[in-house]
């Protein structure tokens, strides 16, 4: 077995912000594993969120024994980025190589298309009402926050589209305080959904505290390990790939985050269509979809997923799978 990994950079449609920062592109790590005379891809996003770079990543990689297969790989490197590109890679490979999809390979059904959320980026209160009036049409709008001027840009939002479903993400930039005084705000607003108002280190304090609007928890969920502590804190859990560690963590916690009783939602890092791919099996019959990746980027794979609106459509095997 051979493993490549090299760098690319997709640029954005527009600048990207969130309550952490901006950007202007989206630098990922693409991961080939060769046998065979099979290439099988996958892609991660490092984030600095969890002390990842792409530096650190393409090294954990690099790291990797000769010859392994899926099962070992999920001892073999931590839950994170680096894991994911490879699994993702190494499920490509065995569908190329059985001649069959991933979906039919996991004893899943035929993915059906699924509705993404449309993020909308952090700016002023004109300029977002200003990008929820362009994107008014799509169904579910998610908003970037976790500021101290949240409200007006949360009614700046509801102002431009007034009947789009609206999922809020405070990115951890919330206290318990400030969580308890929006809440009844979110409520008349119409907020199905509220993505880490606090920081996971401090998540403890919505033990107990009135959640009129359903609470998910982001960066407080990477695997199946992270269950046990979220119970009477959120009521669904955002499954990411770059976080779980690949497709085979993805569904196992997706399987278990619905038996413990916790609704799912499937996001993204802002990466390309071969991020996506793999994403929308685990998004089958979701609550809530959030891979909207692709929408964001100025470039993107060829070739890309198929999107139709805010309609996004399983992978053609020329992409993944």
């Amino acid at each position: 077995m051979h493993i490549e990994v090299t760098r690319d950079v997709f640029r954005l449609a527009q600048v990207f912000t969130i309550s952490r920062g901006s950007r202007t592109e989206a630098q990922v790590l693409t991961v080939s594993v060769m046998d065979q005379g099979i290439t099988g891809r996958g892609e991660c996003v490092p984030y600095a969120r969890y002390g990842e770079t792409l530096e650190t990543v393409a090294a954990q990689i690099a790291g990797l024994p000769g010859a392994f297969d899926r099962a070992a790989l999920q001892h073999l490197l931590p839950p994170g980025a680096a894991r994911n590109a490879v699994d993702c890679a190494l499920w490509d490979w065995e569908a190329k190589r059985a001649g069959r999809p991933v979906w039919d390979l996991a004893g899943l059904e035929a993915p059906a298309p699924c509705v993404t959320a449309y993020t909308l980026s952090l700016d002023t209160p004109d300029a977002m009402a200003a990008q929820a009036r362009l994107h008014a049409a799509r169904p579910v709008l998610k908003i970037k926050l976790g500021t101290p001027d949240d409200m007006p840009r949360l009614e700046a939002v509801r102002r431009g589209a007034p009947a789009a479903r609206i999922i809020v993400d405070a990115n951890e930039g919330w206290s318990a305080a400030v969580y308890a005084d929006l809440a009844p705000h979110l409520v008349r607003l119409g907020v199905a959904l509220v993505e880490q108002p606090l920081p996971a280190s401090e998540d403890d304090a919505l033990l107990g505290m009135v959640r009129p609007v359903p609470v998910c928890a982001d960066e407080s969920c990477h695997d199946r390990a992270s269950l046990g502590h979220l119970a009477g804190k959120y009521d669904m859990v955002n499954i990411k790939l770059d976080k779980t560690g690949g497709l085979t963590e993805a569904l196992a916690l997706r399987d278990a985050a619905r038996a413990a009783g916790f609704g799912v939602m499937v996001g993204c890092m802002v990466g390309s269509s071969l991020a996506m791919a793999p994403a929308v099996l685990v998004a089958q019959g979701a609550d809530v979809v959030d891979l909207d990746g692709p929408l964001l980027l100025a470039e993107d794979r060829v070739p890309p997923l198929r999107y139709d609106g805010s309609k996004v459509f399983p992978a053609d095997a020329a992409l993944w799978g």
